[in-house]
């Protein structure tokens, strides 16, 4: 029988967040931890994505805050409460979580990470803030420049641990623990999809004697995910994944490459045969990254194209299909990929292609998740031959108006406007001319305008 919120005597303000939440009843892990943590005790949790860690962690942040006194020396400006992510896309996900779960609080939050607003950022951090959260690249550029101490950190978090050393955080986490009170002074989080020995030594180094929850450990990838496997020849699977995207008619797809430029080019792909699609990679701009992922979270955009960037921490409701149009080639990825369906009890489904240069990773995978993902021969009619759409096509069957965060290519509405007063498209030279090459600076090509998704 499921525990809910009610039984732990949290605080008003706190269950009014939850209230507005939707939350009525605990997930397995925030049953397991919320005991622990109310108790003032560490704890050392090993969970999926998508089963409501982060809302474990800010619950029992904001319960210990509201309830202990503020005993920051005045002028002080520093946080009572910190969380280290580490990718941008996980900590604005904390965020926005802590925002709405504790919008009734009257605690200060707010979140550094790089490649935006860095003195706006930084002139709010001064001001003072209650609870921080942060990837570990920004927090210690501010930190030493003394925009704000860590003298005063009642509560510390460690979200995706595993996930900091694939990214070589840890030189960073130790950094900033070094500034942070003793263990004994300040109550830890640490959380894991896997609680491997690196992970557990970082434990007993950054906290007082944590108490290890695991939850489901016997089952490693999120229940509810439906999973299939085709094994193609790399030159068909852009063929069979149009086949597949055709017949599985999901409506908010992410798919997975290894290399950004794999995945770039898989996004330009899609688009041409008619796909509302976009990629978001390493490289991306941060504001251009955070309007794709908005309008993917709205709907306004049907198929994410993405890297491993971001397989971890993104709270996306609804993601009917993950795709593996590459195999990962670390067996972890495979589990926080296809965790971005089925999230909070809802069904997904997630299709792998294993190629001739990355089937080798199948071994290592169905070895760490302890079973075999069902295969599925793909049919003759399953590979579609693409037909791209012509650009004039397109911007004929164009919507007037565009989702957030999917604008025109720039130039686009000058180049059209422009065709308009002329009277349409250049037209072709008369029989027995040459047409005359104009010199200068060689244009760039268009980009391909987006489709409307309803004429997928």
């Amino acid at each position: 029988m499921s525990v809910d919120f009610f039984s732990f005597n949290l605080p008003e303000s706190v269950m009014r967040g939850i209230q507005a939440a939707g939350f009525t009843v605990c997930t397995p892990i925030q049953e397991e931890v919320l005991p622990i943590a109310l108790k003032g005790r560490d704890v050392a949790g090993q969970a999926q994505t998508g089963t409501g860690k982060t809302a474990v962690f800010l619950i029992s942040i904001f319960t210990r805050l509201l309830r202990e006194p503020d005993r920051r020396s005045k002028g002080l400006a520093g946080p009572r409460a910190l969380v280290v992510a580490p990718t941008r896309e996980l900590a604005v996900q904390i965020h926005q979580d802590a925002r709405l779960l504790g919008q009734a609080t009257g605690l200060d939050m707010q979140v550094v990470y790089g490649g935006v607003d860095y003195l706006k950022q930084r002139e709010t951090l001064r001001g003072g803030v209650d609870v921080l959260i942060g990837t570990p690249g920004r927090l210690i550029d501010y930190l030493q420049q003394g925009v704000y101490a860590l003298k005063a950190v009642e509560v510390l978090v460690i979200d995706e641990a595993d996930r900091m050393f694939d990214m070589g955080f840890i030189k960073d986490i130790r950094y900033l623990a070094r500034h942070l009170p003793p263990p004994e002074r300040r109550q830890s989080f640490l959380f894991s999809a896997t609680l491997a020995y690196r992970v557990l030594e970082l434990a007993y180094e950054c906290m007082n004697n944590p108490t290890m929850v695991s939850v489901t450990p016997e089952q490693v990838t999120v229940e509810g995910v439906e999973e299939v496997l085709y094994h193609v020849r790399r030159e068909e699977k852009f063929p069979l994944l149009l086949g597949l995207l055709e017949r599985e008619k999901g409506k908010r797809i992410l798919i997975f490459a290894n290399m950004k430029h794999e995945a770039e080019r898989l996004a330009e792909r899609l688009v041409r045969v008619g796909y509302h699609a976009r990629a978001i990679t390493g490289d991306v701009d941060q504001k251009k990254r955070l309007k794709i992922m908005q309008a993917f979270k709205e709907g306004g955009l049907h198929i994410l194209v993405a890297t491993d960037v971001a397989s971890r921490g993104l709270h996306i409701e609804a993601v009917t299909h993950v795709v593996n149009y590459d195999l990962p080639q670390d067996s972890e990825d495979y589990v926080h990929r296809i965790g971005r369906t089925a999230r909070a009890g809802a069904s997904g489904k997630a299709i792998s292609l294993a190629d001739e240069q990355y089937v080798l990773s199948l071994e290592a995978i169905e070895e760490f998740i302890g079973h075999k993902i069902p295969v599925e021969w793909a049919g003759d009619e399953l590979f579609l031959k693409p037909i791209h759409r012509s650009v004039e096509a397109v911007v004929r069957t164009r919507p007037d108006r565009r989702p957030e965060g999917v604008r025109p290519p720039k130039g686009e509405t000058e180049r059209h406007q422009a065709q308009a007063v002329a009277g349409g498209p250049r037209a072709a030279p008369e029989p027995g001319k040459k047409r005359q090459r104009r010199r200068g600076k060689r244009r760039k090509p268009v980009e391909t305008p987006l489709p409307p998704i309803g004429e997928q």
